[in-house]
């Protein structure tokens, strides 16, 4: 039976001696929320940039869902996406059930509204200060879109930066589609909940305390990028 003191002992000597079980299961993490955030991004930046520029009947409606699903609850997402690829789902031929691949899925539904409604307010605020001179410049919406990503690249990478928080951060879906499959769907935050029912704390805790860094560190990076964005725009 693990004390509390000899427990974080262990835990230790598992990170500093690079234990092979924990480095796998760091690594299956942040291969699948990267990969999540990676594929967000790239729908959610210009859905939100184009939600900005655009107005359309129902426009108010789609920003209140986005905002909405920005609170979304993992289980629920974790749900969805189950009952889209188990065996009597639409997807189920596919296989992708308590794959790696259902686990992006997952988080993607996720990170994307938390991007892509911070990146409206962003690229709507650069709008209404930039119009004229983006008018006197005759772009079109379309034009503008690239252009003001950009501009506000600084504030947009602080943006995805939350999102990959909260995606490594995620338990519920990922228990949910990817079963927690030891070698093969087990993530830090899934091994984190097994381990601690079964009573192995080193495992849980020396897990806890990478998270726990990974997550200061992202928001360090959002921290020193918004100190720098600042400088540089004054």
């Amino acid at each position: 039976m693990f004390t509390s003191d000899n427990a974080f002992s262990t835990a230790l000597t598992l990170i500093l001696s690079m234990d092979s079980a924990l480095i796998s299961i760091v690594m299956l993490s942040l291969q699948v929320s990267l990969m999540a955030v990676l594929i967000a991004s790239l729908i959610a930046l210009p859905l939100g940039a184009a939600l900005a520029l655009w107005r359309f009947p129902g426009r108010n409606v789609v920003i209140v869902a986005l905002n909405a699903l920005m609170g979304l609850p993992p289980v629920v997402a974790g749900l969805c996406v189950y009952l889209l690829l188990s065996r009597a789902g639409p997807l189920g031929e596919w296989g992708l059930l308590f794959t790696p691949t259902a686990m992006v899925i997952a988080q993607v539904i996720l990170v994307m509204p938390i991007i892509a409604a911070l990146t409206r307010q962003q690229v709507e605020a650069l709008h209404g200060e930039y119009a004229e001179q983006l008018n006197s410049l005759g772009l079109t919406r379309l034009r503008m879109i690239p252009t003001l990503l950009w501009d506000a690249r600084f504030g947009l990478l602080t943006v995805i930066l939350a999102g990959f928080g909260r995606a490594s951060a995620e338990v519920g879906a990922v228990m949910i589609v990817g079963g927690n499959i030891d070698g093969v769907t087990r993530v830090m935050t899934t091994s984190i909940v097994l381990e601690t029912s079964k009573g192995n704390l080193p495992m849980a805790l020396g897990l806890g305390i990478i998270l726990l860094a990974l997550v200061t560190m992202i928001n360090a990076i959002a921290h020193m990028i918004g100190e720098t964005a600042k400088r540089r725009l004054g």
